[in-house]
């Protein structure tokens, strides 16, 4: 069984989260979905999402494509999140690709023969747009 991981805020559910989510279970045959906590989204983005964490994580839990959602808190580090989970395999947005934080966790999760895909972005869509038209 290959099990797949991946992470978001997930804040304001759109398109890009539901393409991001179908194509990693498309690749894995159990998805666990990292949905990150409200404290760590101020702490890293300085800014709370607009949806509370609870009612984010039942909006991922309830999406087919997931097996399993957790909460992601303290570090969004990925090679820490591996070493509790044990995952296979990591998406991510091609968005990220060349980050060196990306860079880094590639790295170290190929040590433990842990691929990282990048899966494409969807162009013209996020929450952080989805906000900036509300105001």
């Amino acid at each position: 069984m290959i099990t797949g991981y991946t992470t978001g805020v997930f804040d304001l559910f759109h398109i890009g989260h539901l393409n991001l989510l179908r194509a990693a279970r498309g690749l894995c045959d159990r998805l666990i979905v990292g949905v990150t906590t409200d404290e760590l989204t101020q702490k890293d983005k300085g800014k709370l999402p607009l949806i509370p964490f609870e009612e984010r994580i039942q909006i991922v839990r309830a999406i087919e494509y997931v097996d399993i959602a957790i909460a992601q808190s303290g570090s969004r580090d990925k090679y820490e999140a591996w070493l509790k989970l044990q995952f296979d395999i990591v998406f991510v947005a091609d968005d990220h690709y060349g980050e060196d934080r990306w860079i880094e966790w590639e790295s170290r999760l190929m040590q433990h023969e842990v691929k990282v895909i990048y899966l494409p972005y969807t162009q013209g869509i996020s929450s952080t747009i989805l906000t900036g038209q509300v105001k």
